[in-house]
């Protein structure tokens, strides 16, 4: 059994609330120098951007559209020591919009995997459980490094030269059956998307166009579960304001999650925008680039999370849902609980 201390959440997650300028500006105060970076303006309408080490600056793909990825020399500059520096775009820094970025610790730019049938360039933090996956599609079935040293509970896949969806394997799925990050539809199965269960060195792509096309260009987020800093669940809703706890072992920072049983939105929480109390009740879409809404709130508690609401989305009586959730303050290492690998 492998064991890993992480006495610090915020060493790799944090949540960055900032306010646009209209020029070009650093954001301080990440706590490091991050490597997934993932922002969307909650006062205006503007698409969900997603940066990266490994694709690198300037480069930014959207979690609501199919859209492939661009460049732009004035959206995210620079992966700085304590955040990030951002351009002029409006996407993500128009002048006095309020911004929430998330911010993940990967390992830098990558290096070469070879533990697949295809070759990768993984940026993995083995401590965290989180790996940045590129690679290049066969048009066949095949197998992936993801450099995790233990089995992934969740992938994200996107083609970044195409204009398919954004493909999600869940550890509550079967090897064939996948969610769409950009869409709201219900769970759906086909033998073509993920193909067989991943392991502790691989993850696979069935060949088809959104995870493995023949000479389509990928990138995968891939995360493993950390005792004490991150857990992927489910639950059923109960259709109650007084509804399901889903136990995490640590108060969350961040929250994102999605009805599987019916279609329904991917909402993300966290804990920057509600700045006190339990009830956090700021929320936005993952497959959406609507405006940041008060509503349907749910309760950061000191071991979890609970549902306050009835709302379809996130509470439906008799649905089925997932989540990915990421601490505040884990009780681990030298805080009491060594955090444990799989």
């Amino acid at each position: 059994m492998a064991y890993t201390t992480i006495n610090k959440s915020t060493d790799y997650f944090n949540t960055k609330l900032y306010t646009g300028n209209g020029g070009t500006q650093a954001m301080t105060g990440v706590g490091f120098q991050p490597d997934w970076v993932w922002t969307k303006c909650r006062n205006d309408s503007h698409n969900h951007n997603i940066f990266d080490a490994v694709r690198g600056i300037t480069k930014r793909i959207h979690s609501d559209t199919t859209a492939s990825e661009t460049t732009n020399a004035e959206s995210l500059k620079s992966f700085d020591s304590d955040g990030f520096t951002m351009g002029t775009q409006t996407n993500v820094n128009q002048n006095s919009g309020t911004y929430a970025s998330w911010n993940w610790k990967a390992n830098g730019t990558g290096s070469a995997n070879t533990d697949g049938s295809i070759s990768s360039t993984v940026s993995a933090n083995t401590t965290s459980g989180f790996s940045i996956v590129k690679y290049t599609g066969t048009g066949s079935a095949g197998t992936i490094g993801h450099g995790l040293g233990t089995t992934p509970d969740f992938i994200i896949t996107k083609r970044i030269d195409g204009t398919d969806s954004w493909m999600n394997w869940n550890k509550t799925f079967t090897a064939t059956q996948y969610l769409q990050l950009n869409e709201t539809n219900a769970v759906a199965s086909a033998s073509t998307v993920f193909g067989t269960l991943p392991t502790s060195t691989v993850y696979s792509t069935g060949g088809g166009t959104a995870t493995g096309a023949n000479g389509g260009n990928f990138i995968s987020y891939c995360f493993a579960e950390k005792q004490g800093y991150s857990k992927f669940g489910s639950y059923v809703g109960n259709g109650n304001t007084d509804g399901p706890f889903n136990y995490c072992g640590f108060k969350p920072a961040f929250v994102m999650a999605k009805k599987t049983s019916a279609t329904g939105g991917w909402q993300l929480r966290d804990n920057k925008r509600t700045p006190t109390g339990n009830l956090t009740n700021n929320l936005m879409y993952a497959n959406a680039s609507s405006t940041e809404q008060t509503t349907d709130g749910v309760d950061f508690l000191s071991n979890g999370w609970k549902l306050k609401n009835s709302a379809g989305d996130s509470n439906a009586s008799g649905a089925t849902y997932i989540f990915m959730a990421f601490a505040e303050a884990p009780l681990v290492g030298t805080n009491g609980v060594t955090a444990k690998a799989r």
